[in-house]
């Protein structure tokens, strides 16, 4: 198999956006991560961190009254145009050139594609929360609450657009656990499978 794109999804704070990063690096080809959020911040003419935290969290209130009743709320919502161009340029993306894409529902968005490598990072609870202590400049009371609501919205969104089960195994080609396996194999790995 020949793979020309690589799409991580990840837990938070378990460095899939890292191994994105030292992947392409080691591959000489592109990582979008923050970069789609400035495209689509753009784009639309939002600021990017609202951009940020719609497009990968969406509009909570709306998604949690879609999955208590079963409605949708009525006509698109920004969220649903920030979607859309994050979809639109993913494609673009991946039609213009070989490239490692963090997030965003790349692997959803790219699913009918024959030459993407989809992947998704993990770790143990203890290991994301040293992590996301050591790493972020916020004052975190609760680091394990912290932890499960972002995996908890994260997972709502992907379900909400792409009606998927974000983080089941049989979804991606790979499955890593970064605190195990350390971030620099877990790039070799997925170094060698790319180039095969």
């Amino acid at each position: 198999m020949s793979y020309r794109v690589v799409t991580i999804s990840r837990q938070f704070a378990s460095s899939g956006n890292k191994i994105g990063k030292m992947l392409a690096d080691s591959l000489g080809i592109k990582c979008y991560d923050r970069e789609i959020i400035t495209k689509v911040a753009q784009q639309s003419g939002l600021c990017e961190n609202f951009v940020e935290e719609k497009g990968e969290y969406g509009n909570k209130v709306a998604i949690e009254t879609f999955f208590a009743t079963g409605n949708y709320y009525n006509g698109p919502s920004l969220e649903d145009s920030i979607w859309a161009m994050q979809q639109n340029f993913i494609t673009e993306l991946a039609e213009k050139e070989p490239c490692v894409i963090v997030g965003r529902c790349a692997d959803y968005i790219l699913k009918n594609r024959k030459d993407v490598l989809n992947v998704f990072i993990h770790a143990d609870k203890k290991v994301r929360i040293e992590r996301l202590l050591k790493e972020t400049t916020e004052n975190i009371v609760d680091p394990e609450r912290y932890l499960k609501d972002k995996d908890k919205r994260r997972a709502s969104y992907v379900q909400f657009y792409t009606d998927m089960q974000w983080g089941q195994a049989n979804q991606y080609h790979i499955t890593l656990d970064s605190g195990k396996l350390g971030v620099e194999t877990c790039v070799d790995i997925l170094k060698d499978l790319y180039q095969r």
